[in-house]
């Protein structure tokens, strides 16, 4: 595909198939699936499953309804760690299903389940049980919970970790309706990416179904003590019960957000949308399964200065979960979409002065990945190569944020009007479909470029999706409470007390901004005066204090190493492991990273133990 237009060169690699730039399931298969969904596919699941707290393990059968070729012979399915028990196909006819081998040097990818099928062949039946380490299931002890009354269990499918749970074809661009019938022990809730309840089941039997298409990567599982909270007509919170009105009064303008997100890109396609808090071993920040976020409780501030996560998650249900990238190569599609759309709410919310210190550091973190990976890296481009590799090193700033700036900068050579016009187009008119790198480019030369050539005569597309590093035309963004917050910096500099410095009133992101502006020299002493004014050491708020820790370690500054064991100890998120443990190996501390992993690693996911266990050690 050539995009031409005055000024631009925009020539690139030819993909593998000349069917890569449509948006129908069945017209590509995937480098990081072992299914062959051009052949056979399945369209809709009907899972009934249980849920075993004692062994650790769902069991149950995995009906597939089938939409194949007509020469089709087999239909193949990913599983990783799965025991199959038994297949049939139409309900009771006995399949000779087979187990393919695992690939070596890739075990993330798991095992083909082939199935033999016929042109005639409606469903099939897969029997099977997961295992009691599956990487996309947490079991957590009733202690590991707030509450402590109940164990817990929460699933984390992106990227290709369904496969652990569930028999699927386990790409993003496969599609498929469910409905689910799950057992678990009486007196807890289960939820699920599906129309949810909002009470506790008498007999442990819950119901669900979702009618829209979602791929794979987007199926998920709670279950433990939870109690519901509505905050509005569509929207709601579930957390621990005695943490309910606390996440409701933090997450109260859940609704407001979604309103704003439909002036902008057109009505929720989802039905209902609720945020579930889970325990703090949660990997990530948030995971936009479809009608319900999965979301830390690092987010829970006291002041709503962390809801910026909220309104990212929301914004997935557009950009991802209705238009979805075909590939993890095309991840930037899903998460470059999403930055500029959360920002966009925050805006509408907030303010632009508010908005435009998320962009501020939304650069400043890519400046530095940029930096981490080297400006000529591969991995800094929006168009990623990850055939194999495990796709979740395709998670950076890169992706969010690279992905934002550039759309930044297609909107700042029409006009917001124009742009907003094309964005509110392009997911109408691919809603529930998936999407290439090459289907957008596509798109947007027709939609976009083409009619306003002259705007677009000195924009280099290639070099922002197939080039590496920063283009240099990247739109530059200011902040005046930055502003503010760089002078109190450099009043502390120069000398003044860190208690008479004019902090009153700074959202969590100016404190993360006066943080990050430290100097490199800065002493002991100075470090202590901080604390002191400021309280930096054992902060309620996650992210200033995971920002201190790094500064701590960073100086050898030792009277916050105490607080930071218990920090890494109490959370899970992988964006404050990662900077604390790197920091302690990069600075000789690599005994103290090593300790302190060794306690902490049985709470952590099965992603953040991947990440970190490469990083630290497996103890």
């Amino acid at each position: 595909m050539l995009l031409a237009f005055a000024g631009t060169s925009c020539s690139h690699e030819p993909e593998t198939s000349d069917a890569a730039s449509k948006t129908d399931t069945m017209q590509f298969n995937d480098p990081h699936s072992l299914a062959q969904p051009t052949v056979a596919v399945g369209t809709h699941l009907d899972w009934h499953a249980t849920v075993d707290f004692n062994t650790h393990t769902i069991s149950g059968t995995a009906i597939w309804t089938l939409k194949s070729s007509p020469d089709a012979k087999e239909v193949i399915f990913d599983t990783r760690g799965l025991t199959i028990s038994k297949v049939t196909t139409d309900g009771d006819n006995v399949a000779a299903f087979t187990l393919g081998d695992t690939i070596p040097g890739q075990p993330w990818m798991g095992q083909a389940l082939h199935i033999p099928i016929s042109a005639s062949t409606k469903t099939v039946h897969i029997s099977y049980s997961s295992s009691p380490d599956a990487a996309a299931l947490q079991w957590l002890s009733a202690e590991q919970t707030r509450d402590k009354k109940f164990p817990f269990l929460f699933t984390q499918s992106q990227a290709i970790l369904a496969r652990t749970w569930v028999p699927c074809q386990d790409g993003p661009g496969v599609r498929f309706t469910f409905n689910a019938e799950v057992q678990v022990p009486t007196g807890m809730m289960a939820l699920m990416s599906a129309e949810n309840p909002q009470s506790v089941s008498a007999d442990g039997i819950y119901r669900f179904k979702m009618e829209q298409p979602i791929p794979s990567y987007l199926m998920s599982l709670a279950v433990g003590d939870l109690a519901f909270k509505s905050v509005g007509k569509e929207t709601g919170v579930y957390a621990e019960p005695s943490y309910v009105d606390a996440c409701a009064e933090e997450l109260s303008d859940m609704q407001a957000m979604l309103e704003s997100a439909e002036k902008l890109y057109g009505k929720y396609q989802w039905g209902r949308y609720d945020v579930i808090v889970l325990p703090p071993s949660f990997p990530f920040g948030g995971m936009e399964n479809p009608r319900i976020t999965f979301a830390t409780p690092t987010i829970i501030a006291g002041d709503k200065s962390l809801v910026a996560l909220v309104a990212h998650e929301l914004a997935h249900s557009w950009s991802g979960n209705l238009v979805t990238n075909a590939t993890w190569n095309d991840f930037w599609l899903n998460e470059g979409f999403t930055v500029y759309f959360e920002n966009r709410i925050m805006e509408a919310l907030y303010g632009k002065d508010y908005a435009d210190m998320l962009k501020v550091l939304e650069y400043e973190s890519l400046v530095e990945t940029v930096k981490e990976f080297g400006s000529d890296s591969a991995d800094t481009h929006l168009k990623l190569k990850l055939e194999g590799r495990d796709p979740d090193e395709g998670v950076s700033d890169i992706a969010y944020n690279k992905g934002a700036y550039f759309l930044r900068l297609l909107e700042s050579k029409v006009g917001r009007e124009k742009w907003d016009a094309f964005v509110n187009g392009y997911f109408t008119s691919n809603g529930f479909k998936v999407m290439t790198t090459e289907a957008f480019i596509d798109y947007l030369n027709k939609n976009l470029i083409e009619p306003n050539k002259a705007a677009f005569a000195d924009v280099d597309i290639n070099a922002w999706i197939y080039g590496p590093g920063i283009p240099d035309n990247c739109p530059k963004i200011t902040s005046t409470r930055f502003e503010q917050v760089d002078a109190e910096v450099t009043k502390f500099k120069g000398g003044s007390a860190a208690s008479s410095l004019a902090t009153s009133g700074w959202s969590t992101h100016e404190w993360l901004r006066f943080i990050y502006q430290m100097p490199d020299d800065i002493s002991p002493e100075k470090m202590s005066e901080l604390d002191k004014a400021f309280k930096f050491t054992g902060a309620g708020n996650c992210e200033i204090a995971d920002a201190w820790y790094e500064l701590a370690v960073r100086r050898h500054y030792t009277a916050s190493y105490d607080a930071m064991d218990t920090f890494l100890n109490s959370v899970g998120r992988r964006k404050f492991l990662m900077p604390l443990y790197k920091a302690m190996m990069q600075t000789g501390q690599e005994a103290l990273a090593k300790s302190i992993y060794a306690k902490a690693r049985s709470g952590y996911h099965y992603v953040a133990q991947n990440s970190l266990d490469d990083l630290v050690g497996k103890p």
